[in-house]
Protein backbone atom coordinates (compact mmCIF):
# COMPACT_ATOMS: atom_id res chain seq x y z
CA UNK A 1 0.00 0.00 0.00
CA UNK A 2 1.34 3.05 -1.55
CA UNK A 3 1.30 6.33 1.88
CA UNK A 4 2.25 10.02 1.84
CA UNK A 5 4.75 9.07 3.75
CA UNK A 6 6.65 6.21 1.41
CA UNK A 7 5.98 8.53 -1.55
CA UNK A 8 7.69 11.39 0.69
CA UNK A 9 10.58 9.48 1.02
CA UNK A 10 11.02 8.46 -2.29
CA UNK A 11 11.08 11.87 -3.00
CA UNK A 12 13.41 13.12 -0.84
CA UNK A 13 16.02 10.25 -2.10
CA UNK A 14 15.33 10.64 -5.99
CA UNK A 15 15.81 14.75 -4.90
CA UNK A 16 19.37 14.13 -3.69
CA UNK A 17 20.64 12.77 -6.88
CA UNK A 18 22.67 14.68 -9.49
CA UNK A 19 21.19 15.89 -12.90
CA UNK A 20 24.64 14.11 -14.38
CA UNK A 21 22.88 10.79 -13.38
CA UNK A 22 21.09 11.25 -16.80
CA UNK A 23 25.33 10.88 -17.96
CA UNK A 24 24.99 8.16 -20.81
CA UNK A 25 27.79 6.26 -19.70
CA UNK A 26 27.58 6.76 -15.42
CA UNK A 27 24.50 4.74 -13.69
CA UNK A 28 25.77 6.64 -10.40
CA UNK A 29 25.46 10.07 -9.61
CA UNK A 30 28.78 11.85 -7.46
CA UNK A 31 27.51 14.95 -5.97
CA UNK A 32 30.83 15.96 -4.77
CA UNK A 33 31.52 16.78 -8.49
CA UNK A 34 31.92 20.60 -9.66
CA UNK A 35 29.28 21.80 -12.12
CA UNK A 36 32.29 22.54 -14.70
CA UNK A 37 33.34 18.47 -14.40
CA UNK A 38 29.94 17.77 -15.31
CA UNK A 39 29.08 20.25 -18.03
CA UNK A 40 33.04 18.61 -19.58
CA UNK A 41 31.78 15.17 -19.36
CA UNK A 42 28.58 15.62 -20.49
CA UNK A 43 29.79 17.86 -24.02
CA UNK A 44 32.31 14.88 -24.13
CA UNK A 45 29.61 11.82 -24.04
CA UNK A 46 28.06 13.82 -26.90
CA UNK A 47 31.25 14.07 -28.86
CA UNK A 48 31.37 10.10 -28.76
CA UNK A 49 27.47 9.77 -29.31
CA UNK A 50 28.19 12.20 -32.70
CA UNK A 51 31.55 10.24 -33.86
CA UNK A 52 29.68 6.46 -33.42
CA UNK A 53 26.35 8.02 -35.54
CA UNK A 54 28.78 9.52 -37.94
CA UNK A 55 30.75 6.40 -38.00
CA UNK A 56 27.31 4.71 -38.93
CA UNK A 57 26.84 6.87 -42.19
CA UNK A 58 30.10 6.39 -43.50
CA UNK A 59 29.45 2.73 -43.38
CA UNK A 60 26.65 3.45 -44.51
CA UNK A 61 28.23 5.12 -47.59
CA UNK A 62 31.26 2.49 -47.45
CA UNK A 63 33.90 4.70 -46.01
CA UNK A 64 35.55 1.75 -44.24
CA UNK A 65 39.06 3.53 -43.18
CA UNK A 66 36.67 6.81 -41.90
CA UNK A 67 34.46 4.53 -39.89
CA UNK A 68 37.35 2.61 -38.53
CA UNK A 69 39.17 5.94 -37.70
CA UNK A 70 35.93 7.48 -36.20
CA UNK A 71 35.16 4.79 -34.19
CA UNK A 72 38.82 4.48 -32.69
CA UNK A 73 38.64 8.12 -31.87
CA UNK A 74 35.32 7.43 -30.24
CA UNK A 75 36.57 4.96 -28.35
CA UNK A 76 39.73 6.79 -26.78
CA UNK A 77 37.70 9.67 -26.17
CA UNK A 78 35.67 7.63 -23.93
CA UNK A 79 38.44 5.90 -22.00
CA UNK A 80 40.24 9.33 -21.66
CA UNK A 81 36.56 10.29 -19.96
CA UNK A 82 36.44 7.47 -18.08
CA UNK A 83 39.86 8.03 -16.58
CA UNK A 84 39.16 11.65 -16.08
CA UNK A 85 36.33 10.43 -13.82
CA UNK A 86 38.12 8.26 -12.25
CA UNK A 87 40.83 10.82 -11.37
CA UNK A 88 38.05 13.53 -10.23
CA UNK A 89 36.05 11.06 -7.94
CA UNK A 90 39.32 9.99 -6.21
CA UNK A 91 40.05 13.92 -5.81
Amino acid sequence: MITRSNLAEQYQIRSKHDWASLSFFSSTSNLSTSTTDVVIFVICELVILALLVFSVVSLYFSHLKLAFILVSVGLLLLVCVTIAKQVTEAR
